[in-house]
Parts: structure tokens; C-alpha cells; sequence
């Protein structure tokens, strides 16, 4: 099974893809795509839609896993943000990809088993689960790999109770 996670941003998009093959973890890719400030939402939303497809059609994902956007006090960034995530939905539904998406808090959880972790949490125990030694990876990127491996998470916890109702 192969899992893109997607770390939505209208600047930068965190991406990465892992792969699980007899029940073992592989970082496959990751990068954070990015579109110029200076660009007006529309165009920006364009460039990381071609970046998406690109992606997709590079590394064939089974399930695209991807934040949801967190409503704080900036909500005119949070509906950005939300932008980008459609970005990914739309993606996945034009590749007839299966979506999952998890909350900030979720995908903390299931990385480092403490939902108020920190970026630097995140991306320390990113590494370690991956057998990565990539503290230069940008936060973007360790996030969208974060989301994968929370999406892989919840896939084994249905299969484990899949397994015991039958």
C-alpha cells in the first residue's frame, strides 16, 4: 500500500509518500511544493494543482491522507488552508484515489503519542519511524509524511478490529 500525505498550504504544500510492503514502513518521497507569495490565490492554487497531479501520477498512491485545516484566530488563513486541502481532494477524486483526512491533533497523536506536540516533536519522531536522519527536512515535508503515518495507523486499527468482529 502506498499512502501520500498532504500537509495543506497555499504557499507551501508539504507532500510525502510512504509504502508499506509486508508490513514494513519505507519513506518513498517527500518535498514541500511551493507557489510564489506574490501570485494571486488563483494562480498559486493552479501551480499546486499541476504539482499534485504531477505527484499522483509519479507515485501512484493508494489513499491520500490529508490535514484538516485548524480554525484558530486567523480564519481568513484557515479557509486558505482549507483551499489547499480541496486542491488535494480533488486530485484524489479525479484519480479515483480513497481520501482520509485527520485533524492536527490526530495526526500528533499518532506519531508521537502526545496530541500537543511540538513541529520539532513531529518531525524528531518522523524521523525515527521512518529510519530517517533528516533534521534539514522542512516542517512542511515531515508534517505530510506525519499524515501518511497517522493514515497508516488508522488503517491497521480498522483491520485489527475487522479481524476481531469476524
Amino acid at each position: 500500500m502506498r499512502i501520500l500525505g498532504v500537509d495543506p498550504g497555499t504557499i507551501n504544500m508539504g507532500v510525502g509518500v510512504v509504502e508499506i510492503t509486508d508490513g514494513q514502513l519505507t519513506h518513498v518521497y517527500s518535498s514541500t511544493l511551493s507557489a510564489p507569495s506574490k501570485q494571486h490565490l488563483p494562480k498559486r492554487l493552479a501551480i499546486l494543482l499541476d504539482e499534485l497531479n504531477r505527484i499522483v501520477l509519479t507515485w501512484r498512491p493508494d489513499n491520500i491522507a490529508i490535514e484538516s485545516p485548524f480554525v484558530g484566530k486567523n480564519v481568513k488563513s484557515a479557509l486558505a488552508v482549507g483551499q489547499a486541502q480541496a486542491l488535494a481532494m480533488i486530485v484524489a477524486a479525479q484519480s479515483d484515489i480513497e481520501v482520509s483526512l485527520y485533524s492536527p491533533t490526530e495526526i500528533k497523536k499518532a506519531v508521537t503519542d502526545y496530541g500537543g506536540s511540538s513541529k520539532e516533536q513531529v518531525r524528531s519522531m518522523v524521523n525515527v519511524i521512518l529510519g530517517l536522519d533528516d533534521d534539514a527536512m522542512s516542517m512542511d515535508s515531515s508534517d505530510s509524511l506525519a499524515v501518511a503515518l497517522c493514515h497508516y495507523n488508522a488503517s491497521r486499527s480498522v483491520s485489527i478490529v475487522e479481524l476481531e468482529i469476524n
